[in-house]
């Protein structure tokens, strides 16, 4: 069952042209308990746009879209509950042993936003014994490769991430710009939202090349690209 059974979906936001992405994620998720079936149902298409339009790079607009419409087709297929990843994700060592702390964790608490990776812009000035810190509405957290989402904050996100869409950049209530940052400015104009993140983090962004940012020469080589990104791998196996 997906992670004891206490979310509806896990969405890992892939384009169908990275399918080295893809089979590595699947290799992540099987290590966690995902069986290969399951795994393959996880994926959802992401976006790329032809342009960059308002946002910083097609990249960050493709990766904006995509997870909007993951939350679109959340709210469409009525759950209540899910968990969303992107496909550059590996799980920390420790995910099968924590994860079923974690979750009962979470059964007992109230929460919106969860975080199960993270980049926090500052260390939180304390742990909760069971693994979990509420972060304050103003407490920036940068990258999006593991968050979950529940009840009517769905809902909300999408309406305030289409409202983004609406304005022009730089707009002093928020634009169009990177979707970690638009989780941080939800946040912060919406105070009552709860959001939580595991400390350490339960997973990680997995070194490999970018779909967002300009990348490397060796990365735009394809005589060169293949040898790199088997040395990713092995890296990030003996993380």
């Amino acid at each position: 069952m997906m992670f004891q059974g206490y979310f509806q979906h896990l969405y890992v936001v892939n384009l169908p042209s990275r399918t080295d992405r893809r089979r590595e994620m699947i290799r992540e998720l099987v290590l966690v308990g995902v069986p290969p079936h399951e795994a393959e149902a996880c994926f959802f298409p992401a976006i790329r746009p032809d342009d960059a339009g308002p946002f910083p790079s097609v990249g960050a607009r493709g990766c904006f879209l995509s997870h909007l419409g993951v939350l679109k087709q959340a709210q469409a297929q009525g759950f209540s509950r899910i968990m969303l990843a992107e496909d550059d994700l590996t799980f920390a060592g420790d995910f099968n042993a924590r994860i079923g702390p974690m979750v009962a964790a979470l059964e007992s608490r109230r929460w919106d936003i969860f975080y199960g990776g993270h980049r926090l812009m500052q260390e939180p000035a304390s742990v909760d014994g069971d693994g979990l810190t509420e972060l304050a509405a103003d407490r920036g957290i940068q990258t999006t490769h593991l968050l979950a989402f529940q009840g009517p904050v769905i809902g909300r996100l999408i309406t305030f991430l289409e409202t983004l869409l609406s304005r022009p950049p730089g707009d002093p209530k928020g634009g169009p710009m990177h979707v970690d940052g638009a989780y941080t400015t939800f946040r912060l104009q919406n105070p009552d939202v709860v959001t939580l993140a595991a400390i350490p983090a339960l997973g990680f962004q997995r070194s490999s090349r970018s779909d967002i940012y300009r990348n490397a020469w060796y990365d735009r080589t394809p005589i060169v690209r293949g040898t790199v990104s088997a040395l990713r791998r092995l890296r990030n196996r003996m993380k």
